[in-house]
């Protein structure tokens, strides 16, 4: 009966060994870390172009009736010239593009607005105004809870 308590207590041993395996207890296979100068290094070792010309193109649309999320993006660059537009419609109704491009003279970005803004009406009165009872609760300005009994 007593192996029967300790099996839990061995099982338990068991897997927090196991997942220590080839963690760190094998020295065996231990090859200390050696840091080299940046000269050190023999260049032909790589192959990383860290001046390489950046070029890339990319577009996204969103269209959701539930929430009434609607826009589109597209960007390109082709090394140091960026070009994109964007096309937000804004709460008001209306629909702002803006059209964007960055060079060596800096970043331009040309808005548009199209549309006219939705014009929100007060909301009107209603047909039937609803009518309350006189509040007839007691002078100290509470009113008690009233019991219900449920064993009917």
């Amino acid at each position: 009966m007593e192996i029967i308590k300790m099996l839990p207590a061995l099982f338990l041993f068991a897997s927090a060994f196991a997942q220590y395996e080839g963690y760190g207890l094998d020295y065996e296979d231990y090859r200390p870390l050696y840091h080299h100068q940046i000269g050190q290094h023999n260049i032909d070792e790589y192959d990383v172009d860290y001046h390489a010309h950046p070029k890339y193109a990319f577009d996204y649309s969103v269209k959701d009736p539930h929430t009434g999320d609607d826009k589109e993006h597209w960007e390109t660059r082709d090394g140091d010239k960026v070009k994109g537009q964007y096309t937000v419609v804004d709460t008001d109704g209306t629909k702002r593009i803006v059209e964007y491009q960055a060079d060596d003279n800096g970043f331009n970005a040309v808005v548009h607005k199209i549309g006219a803004p939705k014009i929100i009406e007060e909301p009107s009165k209603p047909v039937h105004e609803p009518s309350y009872p006189e509040y007839q609760g007691y002078e100290g300005g509470f009113s008690p809870i009233v019991a219900y009994d449920h064993k009917q």
